[in-house]
């Protein structure tokens, strides 16, 4: 009897060790959430922030340079084009460059995410 008494209390054991693991383990992906949520949060926030006060800066710059290089042209509406084509090209090279941005992202990102 005494076997299946010294069983017995390894089984217990051994459950109780296992509910333990499973409690520390579900605090821990919920604080590993909970850290992910509001890094993504502050970076989303601190993004717009950041960005929109960028886009006003780059929409004002914009026209100023084309005011000018319309003054200088002795053409409004070919200073515009200018300024115009000058994103176009910018577009063009950033497209041009995608795949380097996606893996600097993924590698910014996997880094944050996987520590």
């Amino acid at each position: 009897m005494s076997v299946f008494n010294d069983i017995n209390h390894t089984t217990e054991k051994a459950s109780h060790i296992g509910e333990r693991y499973i409690r520390a383990s579900h605090q821990y992906f919920k604080l590993k959430i909970f850290q992910q949520l509001t890094l993504s949060l502050s970076l989303v926030t601190k993004v717009l922030a950041v960005g929109s006060l960028l886009f006003a800066g780059l929409v004002f710059l914009s026209i100023a340079g084309a005011l000018e290089l319309g003054n200088t042209l002795n053409s409004y509406s070919l200073g515009f084009l200018l300024v115009g084509l000058i994103y176009v090209v910018i577009s063009i090279l950033i497209y041009l460059l995608r795949v380097k941005f996606n893996a600097y992202i993924i590698k910014k990102v996997g880094l944050k995410f996987f520590n």
